[in-house]
């Protein structure tokens, strides 16, 4: 896994999810440079093509691909040189917007959107983040009610600052000036801190948005994270927290993104289905075998796939 400079924080990269989440857990540079979260943007952005079926050019950072047509084929090329970075800035209902990753349709605007979201520590502040977040979805879904919006959360594992000095922590470091008891993320045992859980329950009560005539301040699917920081595992995501039947589990989230955008866009609007459905690209693609598909942790979205809608 090749460990993502500063130098290449600038424009979209292919990369697994295990690499972008490895750069969020051990980026020890300030957050406001947002180089911790960056790689997740493009982590999402590459597999909303990849997976999603969108084309990349609808997708703003721009992801690394071009597409070919070849009849009714569609030909996926890993294409660097076409990447770029930055956000959408999206209109809303109060403001405008800068979104970390939006799928746009002509004629239609944005259908699709995620908001990438991490924190590294001071985990009793974790509730105040929750009027950003339901302000930033209400706003969106005022001007676009359609809109596919997701929210994605990560969290630093952290653990008890005794088990920190021999897991993350360079020989002879004092843990005690590297992590307070706010930092904290899990208990001796491996149990979530209070002010997790409690983080938890309150984005449950902020998913599951199903119609256009539902509540404007919830989102389609969220996700919550949290993120392994030992060297051995850094990046992975821990599998104990949330709940297995959590609607915030990491696995859920994309599949939730595509089922409500293609009810809305797709299969309610069928005279638009040329220009609302997604792409299922040839297995023959040059990206398909390209090597970063080795670390990649989703399948595409293929033409010969049964379990594709056509």
């Amino acid at each position: 896994m090749t460990p993502i400079e500063n130098s290449d924080q600038r424009v979209c990269k292919w990369i697994s999810q295990r690499s972008a989440l490895r750069q969020f857990a051990t980026f020890s540079g300030t957050t406001q440079s947002q180089q911790h979260i960056k790689p997740l943007h493009w982590y999402v952005a590459c597999r909303l093509v990849v997976e999603g079926g969108f084309h990349p050019d609808d997708i703003t950072p721009h992801p690394p691909f071009s597409v070919t047509r070849k009849g009714q084929q569609y030909v996926l090329a890993h294409t660097p040189e076409s990447a770029t970075g930055g956000e959408a800035t999206v209109l809303g209902g109060l403001k405008t917007k800068n979104v970390d990753v939006v799928a746009l349709k002509a004629g239609l605007g944005p259908v699709m959107a995620v908001s990438c979201k991490g924190m590294t520590g001071a985990f009793r502040n974790l509730t105040n983040r929750m009027e950003e977040t339901i302000g930033e979805c209400t706003n969106l879904h005022i001007t676009y009610p359609a809109l596919a919006f997701g929210y994605m959360f990560a969290v630093r594992a952290n653990r008890r600052i005794e088990e920190v000095v021999s897991t993350v922590l360079p020989e002879g470091t004092s843990s005690g000036r590297q992590l307070s008891a706010n930092d904290i993320a899990l208990q001796k045992g491996g149990d979530p801190v209070e002010s997790i859980i409690r983080f938890h329950a309150a984005l449950r009560e902020l998913t599951g948005r199903r119609g256009i005539r539902n509540d404007v301040s919830r989102y389609e699917a969220v996700a919550l994270a949290m993120v392994e920081m030992a060297d051995a595992k850094a990046g992975e995501v821990l599998q104990t927290f949330p709940p297995a039947d959590s609607p915030l589990r990491l696995e859920e989230f994309f599949k939730t993104l595509y089922l409500r955008y293609d009810e809305r866009f797709v299969y309610s609007a069928p005279d638009l289905k040329s220009v609302t459905q997604r792409i299922c690209w040839t297995p023959n693609s040059p990206a398909l075998s390209d090597p970063v598909m080795d670390e990649i942790d989703y399948l595409p979205r293929l033409d010969a796939d049964p379990d594709v809608s056509q």
